[in-house]
C-alpha cells in the first residue's frame, strides 16, 4: 500500500466525498421507499454506487469497492431491465447495510485506522437476491448486453493496475476520444485520470492516454498541470453507444466538462499525433465539418463548445466576447471545499483584531483628549471590524439540512425494529448555525428523536383506539430568532406522564420544595437528571436512565438551553435555543471588586436595583428575593469567589437575573460596566475546572474578564 503521507492528501478527499456521497445515498434510498419504488432516483443512486466504487478502487479499498460494484450491478439490472414484483424495501434493507459497511469502513480511515472489514457476506447477499430477482423475472444471467453478468466476472480477479501499452483484445466495433476536464483546483488531476482509465478498463479497449505515465509517473506534478490546462485525453474502443460512453464517463468525480468524438475509420492513425495539440483540433474540426464526429458535452457545459469544437484553447488566445466556458467555470467554482482548521485560525485572527481594535480606541491615555479625528478614524475601524467579523462567521455558518435528514435513517430503522408508522416532517433545515454547533448537537438531536420514537409514540392500535391516526408523526424544525436559533422536536404522541415523573423524583430525593409549588415545566425538566428514567423495561433503545442528562449537558456546552412542555395525549416539545456561533458573544460585563466578570446577554432576563422589603432569608439561612410574586434565589459574587469588595449591602449593588433550563438565579455585583462583544477563549490547561466559569476574555485595557457559566452558577 502507498505510504501513507504521500497519499494523505488524497485520503481526505476519498473521506470527505464517500461520506458526502453516502448521506446523499441514505437520502435516496428513504425516499424512494415513501415513493414505493425507484423510479425517480435509480439514476442517482447508480452513479453514486458508480462514484464510490471508482474512487475505493483508485484508492486500492478493494472491500469498499467491490461492495460498491455489486450494488451497482443490482440497480444496473432495475434500470436497464425495469423487473416487476420488485419489493423496494428489502432491496432498501440489503443496500442501507452496504451503505452501513462503507461508512463504518471510512469513518476508520478518518480515525487513521485500516479498512479491515469483510464485505464478502454482504456481497454475497446482494449477488443471491440479484439472481432470484432475475430467475423470478425470467431474465437470466446470460444475456450479451448485461454488463451486471460481465462485471461480476471481472470483479473475481479484479486488478486495480493499468497497463499503459494499449490494449491487444477482441476488436470493438465503435472506436471515441474523450477529453475531460477537471474542476479548478481540485487538485490530484493525474490520480483522477488513472480513475478514468480504471473504469473505462471494464467497457472498454484503452488504445491511448495522455499524458501517457498519470499511472507510473502518477505523482509528477507536470502531469496534473498538463491535465488542468489541456484535459485527460483518452482514446478506447467499446461495444457501447455514444450516449452511453457519455453517461458512464460523466460519473467521474469533479468532472467540469466532457467531450467525447466519434473516431471516424476512414482518418489516418491518430495515435502518433496525439501529443500535437493543433493537429488534433484541425482534425476534430474535419470531423464536425463532415458531419462524422458526434459532440456530447456535460449538462452543466451544454453550450460550452457552440464556438469551439473541443474547448481546448490557448491561454494565450484572445476571446472576443464572454463565453459560455467562463460562465460555467464561474458557476461552478462559487462553492469550495475549505478545511475547518483554517477557518478557526481566521476566527481566532479576527478575534484578536476585535480585540486589538478594542484596545486602541479604550486605550486610558486617551481619556479627556479631544481627538475628533481619531474617534472619526475609530468608528470607521470599528465598521470595518464588525463587517470582517460578520463575513467570517458567515463563512463558518452550515445549514442543519444534512443534520436534520441523517434523522430519516433513524425513524426508519426504529419505527421497522418497533413496528410503528411514522411521518417525520422537517421544517426549517435551511437554517445555518456555527459549524462547531453542528458537530456537538448532532448527538443530542439523535437521542431526542429517539425518545419521542421509544417513549412518545403510541403502538399503531393504542393511537387509533384514542381516535388518532394509525401512523405518528414527529417534527424537526429550526428557525432564527434573533441571535439565536431555535431547534423543536415534536411528536404527537402520549406527552409526559406528569404523575410518574413526579413520583420518580420523589423517590430520588430531587424535590427540595413544596410539590404544590412545583410548575409543569419545573417538574418536566426533571428527566436532564442523570439516571432518570420512567421506562420500566429496559430496551435497546431506551430505560437506562442515561442520554437525556447528556443531551442537556451537551447543549449547554455550546451556550444552549433546552425547555420541555408536554400535553398528555397531544404529545411532546422539546425547544432547544442556541447561540449563532461560539467564538464570539455578546456579553454584560459586571464588576465585583477589582475583578470583572462577563454574562453571556443570551442568558439575561433582566437586571435591576433592589429594596430591602424585597430580600428575605428562607429557614436554611439561604438568602431570596420576590420579583413581582416569585421568590429567586440570589448568588452573592464575592462570597462564591471570595472577592474582597467594599459593595457588601444589597441596596448598593446590582441585581442580574439570569435564567438556564428555566431555572432563574439573581447574581448580586458591584455595578455593571456595559454591554460589548467579546472574544472567548479557553482558561488555560492548568487552570482545573471552576464551577461557574465557561472562559475567559481580554477587554479593551488589556485586562482579563472571567466569562460566567450560567448553566453551571444555576445547577
Amino acid at each position: 500500500m502507498t505510504d501513507n503521507v504521500s497519499r494523505e492528501p488524497m485520503l481526505d478527499m476519498f473521506i470527505f466525498e464517500t461520506l458526502q456521497l453516502l448521506d446523499q445515498l441514505e437520502q435516496s434510498l428513504i425516499n424512494s421507499e415513501k415513493e414505493s419504488g425507484f423510479e425517480s432516483s435509480i439514476d442517482e443512486i447508480f452513479r453514486i454506487m458508480h462514484t464510490i466504487k471508482g474512487s475505493a478502487a483508485m484508492m486500492l479499498f478493494d472491500d469498499i469497492s467491490k461492495l460498491a460494484h455489486s450494488i451497482e450491478d443490482l440497480f444496473f439490472y432495475l434500470r436497464e431491465e425495469k423487473p416487476e414484483n420488485v419489493n423496494s424495501t428489502e432491496i432498501i434493507d440489503i443496500v442501507l447495510n452496504g451503505v452501513d459497511f462503507i461508512k463504518n469502513e471510512t469513518v476508520k480511515l478518518e480515525n487513521g485506522q485500516e479498512p479491515d472489514g469483510d464485505a464478502s457476506d454482504l456481497i454475497k447477499e446482494i449477488r443471491d437476491y440479484l439472481g432470484n430477482l432475475k430467475s423470478i423475472n425470467n431474465a437470466g444471467s446470460d444475456s450479451p448486453d448485461s454488463e451486471s453478468s460481465h462485471t461480476l466476472e471481472v470483479e473475481k480477479d479484479q486488478k486495480y493496475y493499468i497497463s499503459s501499452n494499449k490494449a491487444a483484445s477482441t476488436p470493438k466495433s465503435h472506436k471515441y476520444e474523450a477529453v475531460l476536464k477537471f474542476e479548478e483546483q481540485c487538485g490530484m488531476e493525474n490520480i483522477r485520470a488513472f480513475s478514468v482509465i480504471h473504469d473505462l478498463k471494464e467497457i472498454a479497449d484503452v488504445n491511448y492516454f495522455y499524458p501517457e505515465d498519470v499511472i507510473d509517473g502518477g505523482g509528477k506534478s507536470e502531469n496534473s498541470e498538463i491535465i488542468q490546462k489541456d484535459g485527460f485525453r483518452v482514446v478506447f474502443s467499446t461495444d457501447l453507444g455514444l450516449d452511453e460512453v457519455k453517461e458512464r464517463l460523466s460519473h467521474t468525480i469533479l468532472l467540469k466538462s466532457l467531450d467525447v468524438y466519434v473516431i471516424n475509420e476512414d482518418l489516418e492513425d491518430i495515435m502518433g499525433d496525439m501529443p500535437d495539440t493543433r493537429e488534433t483540433e484541425l482534425k476534430e474540426q474535419k470531423l464536425k465539418m463532415d458531419g462524422k464526429a458526434n459532440v456530447l458535452n456535460d449538462s452543466s457545459q451544454a453550450s460550452e463548445q457552440n464556438e469551439h469544437s473541443s474547448g481546448r484553447q490557448l491561454s494565450n488566445e484572445k476571446k472576443t466576447g464572454p463565453s459560455a466556458d467562463n460562465t460555467a467555470s464561474s458557476s461552478k467554482q462559487s462553492v469550495i471545499s475549505v478545511n475547518i482548521a483554517k477557518l478557526d485560525k481566521l476566527m481566532d485572527l479576527v478575534g484578536e483584531i476585535v480585540i486589538s481594535e478594542a484596545m486602541v480606541t479604550q486605550n486610558p491615555d486617551l481619556e479627556g483628549l479631544q481627538l475628533d479625528n481619531f474617534h472619526k478614524a475609530a468608528r470607521q475601524l470599528n465598521k470595518l471590524t464588525n463587517e470582517l467579523q460578520d463575513v467570517v462567521m458567515s463563512i463558518r455558518m452550515v445549514p442543519l439540512s444534512m443534520t436534520f435528514q441523517k434523522m430519516n435513517r433513524i425513524v426508519r430503522d426504529m419505527g421497522k425494529k418497533l413496528n410503528k408508522s411514522i411521518e417525520l416532517e422537517i421544517i426549517g433545515e435551511e437554517t445555518e448555525v456555527d459549524k462547531n454547533i453542528i458537530e456537538r448537537i448532532s448527538d443530542p438531536l439523535i437521542h431526542l428523536i429517539r425518545n419521542a420514537v421509544d417513549h412518545g409514540l403510541e403502538d399503531p392500535d393504542e393511537r387509533v383506539a384514542k381516535g388518532k391516526p394509525p401512523a405518528g408523526k414527529i417534527t424537526l424544525e429550526a428557525k432564527n430568532a434573533g441571535g439565536d436559533v431555535w431547534i423543536f422536536v415534536k411528536d404527537d404522541g402520549r406527552g409526559l406522564d406528569r404523575e410518574k415523573i413526579l413520583k420518580k423524583a420523589r423517590e430520588a430525593g430531587l424535590i427540595h420544595k413544596p410539590e404544590n409549588e412545583l410548575t409543569d415545566k419545573e417538574i418536566y425538566s426533571f428527566i436532564f437528571t442523570p439516571g432518570f428514567s420512567t421506562k420500566e423495561n429496559v430496551t435497546e433503545f431506551s430505560g437506562r436512565g442515561v442520554g437525556m442528562d447528556i443531551v442537556s449537558n451537551n447543549i449547554s456546552m455550546v451556550g444552549g438551553t433546552i425547555f420541555v412542555d408536554s400535553v398528555p395525549d397531544n404529545g411532546t416539545t422539546i425547544s432547544i435555543k442556541l447561540p449563532l456561533t461560539l467564538a464570539i458573544i455578546n456579553g454584560m460585563s459586571i464588576k465585583v471588586g477589582k475583578s470583572r466578570y462577563t454574562i453571556p446577554t443570551i442568558s439575561i432576563k433582566e437586571s435591576f436595583k433592589v429594596k430591602n422589603e424585597a430580600v428575605i432569608t428562607d429557614s436554611e439561612g439561604n438568602e431570596m428575593i420576590m420579583v413581582r410574586g416569585e421568590v429567586y434565589p440570589v448568588l452573592r459574587l464575592h462570597k462564591f469567589y471570595k472577592i474582597n469588595t467594599e459593595v457588601t449591602n444589597i441596596n448598593d449593588g446590582i441585581i442580574v437575573m439570569v435564567e438556564s433550563d428555566s431555572r432563574v438565579i439573581c447574581i448580586f455585583a458591584d455595578e455593571l460596566l456595559g454591554e460589548q462583544q467579546v472574544v472567548v477563549k479557553a482558561l488555560p490547561k492548568y487552570i482545573k475546572k471552576v464551577k461557574g466559569i465557561g472562559g475567559c476574555t481580554l477587554l479593551g485595557d488589556g485586562s482579563i474578564s472571567l466569562i460566567l457559566d450560567v448553566a453551571g452558577l444555576v445547577s
